[in-house]
């Protein structure tokens, strides 16, 4: 019998299998979507649409970017420039991408926060800067083999990646030094809510039923835009389908006529939890998104502050360094805060999608703000003197207490 001269198997090409199918419904109407929305693209995981919230490392840590339909609460830290500093970048990113915008504050004026927003990098600093930047990891993996002792069998074993990237890149990067153009401010479409111009200040907002009068005004007029605009995804439309990104800064404060943070029993204290609960109903039927930042270390009453977690999707918590032992301590000079996944959202699974570690840290450059994990230095019995051996026992129960660690009991990190 002759030999066949060509095999029975033939690579089915891209046309013949029809992009791929069988990812399921959800997958194949966000690819759809996302090919037509600008500055979006489908997860890999549960095929949900994504947006870029500005910070590439923080992309990575919510499973590639923050899905659209969602909310993002973010804990201010004590002095709030960190927190602050990630709202900026994720309203640039919409500038960037040509989203609208939805700005809600009740201190900065809206259009003093958009002249403040970042200048994005060009790819090419970008890539530079990023080099620059996470080419000297803060890991014992990196220093030489000369200038410490460690057993042979590791010496072979690749380094630890501390900065966290993605393989495609999404996103981009922002000067915080500079500001952006003011072409680029006024080519983005932005609606604002300031509380002081929609609430008078002899109105007192705490007496109006059961939700505060400025949550009522501001949940009204998020809907408004939501409807109008073409955002409404319940509805059909007859404008361009775009993506709206909604930031709201320092919610359930004082100055929003909240008094969850003077006492242990509030009178109001589920108003900040009603309006939660109506806005993520209000942005799961719309193409939107919405960033908010709590102050959750003013807040006495802990019960609230569990249910406002509960009502959102995705909660991180930013401890910052400054004023703190943190701050003097130099196994922790090369950043400047901790950054605590409290919460990830359960979006078409039942399970979320776990980073390989909750202990972050972050540091803010000049040029850049990235999020890493968090690794100290080795205890090395013959190398290490007893006052270094102190400081990291402590710095490792600190790390099990805050960030939810490994180290649980013992006295030092193993590695």
């Amino acid at each position: 019998m002759a030999a066949p001269t060509a095999t029975s198997f033939h690579r089915r090409s891209r046309s013949q299998t029809g992009g791929g199918g069988g990812g399921g419904g959800g997958g194949a109407t966000a690819t759809a979507t996302a090919a037509s929305l600008p500055g979006t693209r489908a997860s890999v995981h549960n095929g949900q649409l994504l947006v870029s919230t500005g910070v590439p490392s923080l992309d990575y840590m919510l499973g590639g970017g923050l899905a659209v339909g969602t909310l993002l609460l973010i804990e201010e830290d004590k002095y709030e420039s960190y927190s602050w500093m990630l709202l900026k970048y994720f309203l640039a990113e919409g500038v960037v991408c040509g989203h609208s915008l939805y700005i809600a504050s009740a201190r900065d004026h809206p259009e003093d926060i958009i002249q403040e927003l970042p200048a994005p990098l060009l790819d090419d600093v970008a890539q530079s800067t990023l080099e620059e930047e996470s080419g000297n990891v803060n890991s014992f993996a990196t220093a030489s083999q000369n200038s410490m002792k460690i057993a042979w069998r590791y010496q072979n074993l690749p380094k630890v990646q501390t900065a966290l990237v993605c393989s495609s890149r999404f996103g981009h990067y922002y000067d915080v030094s500079k500001t952006m153009s003011v072409e680029q401010q006024h080519s983005v479409k932005c609606h604002s809510f300031f509380l002081p111009d929609e609430v008078p200040l002899e109105f007192d907002v705490t007496k109006t039923g059961d939700m505060n009068f400025g949550y009522i005004k501001l949940l009204r007029s998020i809907q408004s835009v939501v409807r109008k605009e073409g955002f409404d995804g319940a509805c059909p439309q007859t404008k361009p389908r775009n993506i709206l990104r909604i930031g709201i800064h320092s919610l359930g404060s004082l100055l929003w006529g909240e008094e969850v943070g003077l006492s242990e029993n509030p009178e109001h204290s589920c108003s900040l939890t009603k309006f939660l609960y109506a806005l993520r109903g209000l942005l799961r039927t719309s193409l939107s998104t919405c960033i908010i930042t709590v102050p959750g270390h003013l807040t006495q009453n802990k019960v609230i502050m569990g249910r406002v977690r509960k009502l959102s999707d995705t909660v991180v918590g930013l401890e910052s360094f400054n004023s703190s032992e943190r701050e003097t301590n130099p196994l922790y000079k090369d950043y400047h805060g901790l950054l605590h996944i409290r919460q990830l959202p359960r979006l078409n699974s039942l399970i979320c999608d776990a980073p390989d570690t909750k202990d972050l840290a972050f540091k803010l450059k000049r040029k850049l703000f990235t999020i890493e994990r968090l690794h100290l230095p080795p205890d090395l019995s013959d190398t290490v003197s007893r006052s270094s051996k102190q400081d990291l026992a402590e710095s490792a129960k600190l790390l099990s207490s805050g960030c939810g660690g490994g180290a649980r009991g013992k006295t030092h990190l193993d590695f």
